[in-house]
């Protein structure tokens, strides 16, 4: 059976069970692809069965487990498949997947979640090897980077390369701080009870906001926040803005501020 791109592609999954690798591979068999997959515990039977005969094996699992679990997968996988990854981080885990594969190596992050209704669903795609913008991607990986950008168009989701480092630079500001300056925030105020007859409607917009990546998927994000080599450069960066802020210059910040609601 054939996607809707025309193309069928026999796909591994690791970590199925996982909410983003259920998700994955749902998507990947709608769209008419041949798929195998192994949760824990991974044993040798449950790998040999998700990879055998794969193309490309995708390892949806955290990135503290990522390099274990790609060392436990090679042994099954062909010789000319290519082992991805969909954390959301990227310069840790490529490293670690080359280091437990030395065929074809794609790093992925999905830019949206499980549960993501969106019309654009976008993935970053990250060739090892070094790889930076504007250059020619490494002869080792070059096959496996379109076949893997190829299986994602067939999905209806678009995807765009940048080099790991890029990636971890960008993702520190989007994502973690996104979540480190929320923890600071609400960590601050929850010592400070005295504050709740003051309560706001837009403060109770932004605590609701926050209530799920403060709660159910807090240690998520601070494996991810952790995993980021990049994200003490960004928080560093941020404490910046905070001290021109506390030099009384708020004019400025909001003059920056103003990019991001173009009128």
């Amino acid at each position: 059976m054939e996607g809707d791109s025309g193309m069928t592609v026999r796909v591994g999954i690791i970590g199925d069970r996982g909410r983003m690798g259920a998700m994955l591979r749902r998507r990947l068999e709608e769209a008419g692809h041949d798929t195998g997959g192994a949760d824990l515990p991974l044993d040798a039977e449950a790998l040999s069965r998700a990879c055998k005969n794969a193309e490309v094996v995708f390892l949806c699992v955290p990135a503290a487990v990522l390099e274990e679990t790609a060392h436990k997968a090679a042994p099954h996988m062909p010789e000319s498949c290519a082992l991805a990854d969909i954390t959301s981080v990227k310069m840790l885990p490529v490293r670690a997947m080359e280091r437990a594969w030395s065929g074809p190596v794609v790093g992925t992050h999905p830019l949206f979640g499980p549960k993501t209704v969106s019309e654009r669903y976008a993935v970053t795609v990250t060739p090892g090897r070094g790889w930076k913008e504007g250059e020619a991607l490494p002869e080792q990986d070059a096959g496996a980077v379109r076949l893997v950008e190829e299986l994602f168009a067939s999905l209806g989701w678009s995807s765009f390369r940048c080099s790991p480092e890029t990636h971890d630079r960008a993702m520190a500001s989007i994502q973690g701080l996104n979540y480190i300056t929320s923890l600071a925030y609400f960590a601050m105020l929850s010592r400070k009870p005295e504050l709740l007859p003051f309560l706001t409607p837009s403060f109770e917009r932004r605590k609701e906001a926050a209530r799920t990546m403060l709660t159910s998927d807090s240690a998520m994000f601070a494996g991810i926040f952790a995993a980021n080599p990049m994200s003490q450069e960004a928080v560093r960066e941020f404490r910046s803005y905070l001290n021109v802020a506390a030099g009384g210059d708020i004019e400025v910040l909001a003059e920056l501020a103003k990019g991001w609601f173009p009128e």
